[in-house]
């Protein structure tokens, strides 16, 4: 396949059966630098390029929506040197590709523990969510100071306090309920999860959110996922038999529900 030519649907896929939201953990950028002898900061740099192009390629190919895990609860760990740099690079990043993101249509939104962040990068994601929150071409969510574990507890606590202002008596919580609490309230389950350099774990990512998606995982680092490493992700994709408990070939329809995910 030829990854400098795929501005197009690949013919191999049927545009059909495409996922209509695709999460990714971008895994594998520091290693991507080390064998090659370079600083790990050139592995994200390398990375941000990777993910620019890719939401670009699902507006191409006709995929609404994508969620990337940019930066975990758990990376805070990191050298402060590296925390630095990406939450530099966060901010360089919406600055210089806003204008073009709005022009091409894509709608930004970031999901995670915002108020954990620099007043400054909140204030440009704000700016950039209000600027481009009625593109329709791509929804593209970053996953930033996120944890799945601790959107669960803030969605908890938020169904709680329904119930003790009266707002929700507690027989009546269902899942919708407990969902719309989620960062991602509102935003269909992804359908495929991919994670590059081989690391097989969903780390902490969209708990809830992933349920019933399809996971693929792949030994490339991320800055070598190009669109033709995305297409390959896509034909596993539909080669696989999607029955959310049910059972297709005998007749039983996945509940409605779940064919929206």
């Amino acid at each position: 396949m030829n990854a400098s030519n795929l501005k197009t649907l690949p013919i191999e896929l049927d545009a059909q059966r495409l996922p209509q939201h695709v999460a990714v953990i971008m895994d594998g950028n520091g290693r991507w630098a080390s064998k090659r002898h370079m600083p790990r900061i050139a592995g994200h740099r390398q990375g941000a390029k990777i993910l620019k192009d890719l939401v670009r390629c699902c507006k191409d190919w006709g995929i609404p929506a994508l969620t990337a895990y940019a930066f975990s609860t758990e990376n805070w760990r990191r050298p402060s040197e590296e925390v630095d740099f990406l939450m530099a690079l966060f901010e360089k990043m919406l600055r210089h590709e806003l204008k073009e993101l709005d022009r091409e249509g894509v709608r930004l939104s970031f999901i995670g523990d915002l108020n954990g962040l620099s007043p400054t990068l909140q204030q440009v994601m704000a700016d950039a969510m209000e600027q481009t929150r009625e593109n329709t071409a791509v929804h593209f969510s970053v996953a930033v100071n996120y944890g799945g574990r601790h959107e669960l507890v803030e969605a908890c606590r938020s169904v709680a306090g329904k119930v003790q202002r009266g707002e929700l008596s507690l027989g009546e919580i269902s899942e919708d309920d407990l969902e719309q609490q989620l960062y991602s309230g509102g935003t269909p389950c992804p359908d495929l999860l991919i994670r590059t350099s081989g690391e097989q774990r969903l780390s902490n990512f969209l708990l809830w959110q992933l349920a019933y998606a399809e996971l693929y995982f792949t030994d490339a680092f991320w800055p070598d996922f190009d669109r033709a490493a995305f297409a390959e992700a896509l034909v596993e994709f539909q080669a696989r038999d999607r029955r959310f408990g049910g059972l297709k070939d005998k007749g039983i329809p996945a509940p409605a529900a779940l064919l929206t995910a």
